[in-house]
């Protein structure tokens, strides 16, 4: 028997090998076909968790594989290193943000290092470093240029608590996606970009795009919005203006029973402005956020103007409202209220007592309107001209009018807002504008770049501190050489997680943000790894990115990312002390039958299972897991405990498994007696050749597996294999050659899943070179056609035996076996044999009466 496997120290050998001899850096000079992995970047929090690991470890098997499979792989790391947290710790902890980040990247770096993962870390980048930023600020002058990037003054999401701007995506059902923090609507100047320029590309490319999964497809798809419909003009009586409409729904103007525009509406303050209750319901709007979600959620409200609208083919007048479920920045601002058919209209009308008027009614020509609205199909009615017209049709006619008349045309609209890059934070990039009396908005010049950040800022304020710094934003005009202010307000942190994928490429590059040829060579990335709550944040404006960063000539590729696989979460039980804080499971003891913490001895509560997130500080460390366990047991138990897409539950049961198999694995290999398997050429018996057919099928399988991102069933499969060639007693020549090729291919089917076990066992079966270099096994088709296979029986459809038939064996030969089965012989009993069916390969059916 062999000594006992030391995890620690086998793991840090290989990773120090694997380090020293640079086994994953990768350059364009390779005759190979490139292949890009990369799971997204972190934040460097200061400590990795779960999910991390969970992430990490799919792409790193991806990785593997593709590399043994003969791809020049790409397989890079760096770290999403800007944002509030860093911030927030600054003021929590009296810490430098920069200092607390780049100590938190070095804690981190060594996590991942221990995990073994196959990265090409001279390509490591941070989003914090001018020589990373620098080539944004160079890109934002580019799309400042082009007319991509502009300034305006917008109402905003404003967060209260990070007293910054959120992007409506980055608002979740009316809060902040950070701090939970209740939204609020301000007025601010803003720099946007243009990604409602793309919303048709980025719509259409979708199509190209069958390796993303469906849901997230469609999550982009619904978020961009494309809408067909009208946009016309209707008449205020007594006034000159004219409200303009959109509406998807032009076939119901006859059941409109108001008009209403949004608050900040250029007509609502000359409308309404001076009269008593305005300025207190104006108040109450801004208290609420401006995205769709906190907009829909919140109660509706609205302010009689006092005026009516009328349109020449409607021939009546409704009153103008103004209401806060209206969107300025969608459509026009304002639209018609039809309470039968839509169910917002009718939640307001119903609160203000507006008439409710059906103009759309199903076949039967009844509908309820007591509680709600009614949205399905149906034929015009109470409509005049439009009556007994289908929906589609009605909508043409309506269109058709108001482009005869002159009042209106038919048009597209997106959903899709422009992108908001604005933040009010000192730990960003600084936007590259400065701001001069005489000049406006003047660009720093490029050989100015980077702007950097002040390092001596104060925290002892609320907002920005890069607007109370003394001296930092004072600058001269590049322009007229007068005294001028830099712009403080810096990117939205997405800005830098759009395009680093490209800077991977060309990670050293001083003068681009990556050269145009070696784009051309590694992008688009083959395989991107990340959650599904990115679906509309970093993946759509990643794409935006693409595009725009093609459009101003820095790149070729249309898409950044071809395949996109989004792995579940982790969840785990929560165990908390007395105080509320999160205790880890392996520093719970029991005394006197009471789960305590082994330190402080505090009772341990257990609460639900929940998930994991950063965010909410409940995060399990994994560090004490790849302390105890070790990295190969930690990345086996994470890929084999439930498939990857779903959630998977944390368990101490679970990762104790995996490190039993671990041990075993090693020990059986060292103990495999195949002393006199070199060189065997000879036939092989029909024993060693079942073996050799595992061995097959089990190669095709697992590859199978792994490029489906099955890797539960892909672990399944190696640990049959394992069982099937462990318990081989092997005795001739042949027996133990077959056994030989059996270990040596479970070693390279286990490398990306376990690479340290992998490599240490390749070295011990003698070989000289390192397991990263060898190649994927290629299946016999030979060997993958069975010489029996195993069907059932079934009496009057009722499994009652299985039986193993050669796999040539004809029809006659398979009824004889099946009726001959003993567990048959007695179904049967004393009954007729009225029929026996055979499906060739699958199942006998005898049917007895």
């Amino acid at each position: 028997m062999s000594e006992r496997y030391n995890i620690k120290e086998t793991e840090q050998k290989w990773r120090k090998v694997w380090q020293e001899r640079k086994s994953f850096a990768v350059s364009e000079a390779s005759d190979k076909q490139k292949y890009y992995v990369l799971e997204m970047f972190p934040y460097p929090s200061g400590r990795i968790h779960v999910g991390h690991v969970r992430n990490y470890t799919l792409g790193d098997v991806v990785a593997r594989y593709r590399s043994a499979k003969g791809f020049n792989v790409i397989h890079p790391m760096g770290w999403d290193a800007f944002g509030l947290p860093a911030e927030n710790a600054a003021i929590e902890r009296g810490e430098h943000p920069k200092k607390w980040t780049h100590e938190n990247i070095r804690v981190m770096r060594g996590q991942l290092h221990s995990m073994g993962l196959s990265i090409d870390w001279d390509r490591e980048v941070a989003t914090c470093d001018p020589d990373y930023y620098r080539h944004e600020q160079a890109m934002f002058l580019k799309f400042l240029e082009k007319g991509i990037a502009y300034r305006k003054e917008s109402i905003v999401n404003w967060d209260p608590v990070d007293n910054t701007v959120l992007a409506n995506e980055q608002v979740i059902d009316g809060k902040g996606w950070r701090t939970g923090a209740p939204v609020e609507r301000r007025k601010l100047n803003q720099w946007f970009l243009k990604i409602t320029d793309y919303a048709e590309e980025l719509l259409s490319c979708l199509d190209d795009l069958p390796r993303w999964p469906e849901k997230v497809r469609i999550m982009q798809a619904n978020w961009i919005g494309k809408s067909k419909g009208l946009q016309f003009k209707w008449d205020i009586v007594g006034r000159d203006e004219k409200i303009e409409v959109f509406t998807t729904r032009p076939d119901t103007l006859f059941g409109a029973s108001f008009l209403a525009l949004a608050p900040d509406h250029p007509l609502s303050e000359k409308l309404a402005g001076g009269k008593a209750g305005y300025e207190a319901f104006q108040q109450e709007c801004r208290a609420g956020g401006t995205s769709e979600a906190a907009i829909e959620q919140a109660d509706k409200i609205g302010f009689d103007t006092g005026f009516k609208a009328t349109h020449p083919l409607l021939g009546r007048e409704v009153p103008v409202y103004i209401a806060n479920f209206i969107l300025m920045d969608y459509g026009t601002g304002a639209i018609f209220g039809v309470p039968a058919h839509d169910q917002r209209d009718y939640e307001f009308a119903t609160k203000y007592k507006l008439p409710i008027l059906p103009v759309v009614l199903p076949e039967g020509g009844a509908i309820d309107l007591s509680k709600e609205s009614y949205n399905g199909p149906g034929k015009l009615a109470n409509s005049q001209w439009l009556d007994g017209l289908e929906v589609e049709a009605a909508k043409a006619e309506v269109i058709k009018r108001c482009e005869a008349n002159g009042t209106g045309f038919g048009t597209t609209q997106f959903r899709l807002r422009d992108w908001g890059v604005s933040r009010q934070r000192y730990w960003g990039c600084p936007i590259p504008v400065i701001h001069c009396e005489s000049c406006g908005v003047v660009p720093v010049p490029e050989s100015q770049l980077p702007v950097t950040l002040p390092d001596d800022v104060s925290f002892d304020k609320p907002g920005n501190p890069l607007e109370h710094h003394p001296t930092w934003k004072n600058v001269d005009c590049p322009q007229c050489k007068k005294a001028a202010r830099r712009e403080t307000d810096t990117f939205d942190t997405f800005f830098e997680s759009s395009w680093y994928q490209f800077r991977y490429c060309d990670p050293k590059n001083e003068k681009l943000p990556v050269a145009r040829d070696k784009a051309k060579y590694w992008m688009p990335v083959e395989q991107y790894i990340g959650g599904v709550e990115h679906a509309v944040l970093h993946l759509l404006y990643a794409r935006f990115f693409t595009k725009i960063m093609r459009d101003c000539g820095y790149v070729d590729c249309d898409e950044p990312f071809l395949g996109l696989f989004t792995q579940g979460m982790v969840t785990h039980e929560t165990y908390q002390d007395s105080e509320g804080k999160w205790v880890f499971p392996s520093d719970i003891v029991k005394k006197d039958g009471k789960a305590v913490h082994a330190q402080t001895g505090a009772p341990i509560k257990v609460g639900a299972t929940i998930k994991m997130s950063k965010s909410k500080k409940n995060v399990v460390d994994p560090e004490d897991i790849l302390e105890t366990y070790g990295a190969d047991a930690a990345r086996l138990f994470i890929l084999s405990d439930s498939p990857p897409e779903r959630d998977l539950e944390w368990t101490e049961s679970g990762i104790e498994g995996a490190w039993r198999f671990v041990n075993k694995v090693y020990s059986a290999i060292r103990d495999l007696d195949i002393a006199g398997a070199a060189g065997f050429a000879g036939e092989y018996s029909p024993k060693a050749l079942d073996l050799r057919r595992l061995t097959h099928k089990t190669i095709k399988g697992v590859g199978e597996d792994i490029e489906a991102f099955h890797m539960n069933k892909a672990v399944a499969k190696i640990r049959e294999f394992y069982n099937g060639f462990t318990a081989f007693a092997a005795s001739a020549p042949d027996e133990k050659a077959a056994l030989a090729e059996a270990a040596k291919v479970f070693i390279i089917l286990i490398n990306p899943m376990m690479p340290h076990l992998a490599e240490e066992l390749w070295e011990q079966m003698g070989h000289k070179t390192l397991l990263t270099q060898e190649p994927w096994p290629e299946a016999d088709p030979a060997l993958l056609v069975a010489d029996t296979v195993t069907i059932g029986v079934q009496v009057n459809g009722k499994l009652r035996a299985s039986i193993t038939l050669p796999a040539n064996a004809d029809q006659k030969a398979a009824e004889e076996i099946a009726l001959s089965e003993e567990n048959v012989v007695r179904a049967i009993g004393d009954k007729q044999v009225r029929k026996v069916i055979v499906v060739p390969g699958r199942i006998v059916n005898v049917v007895i009466g």
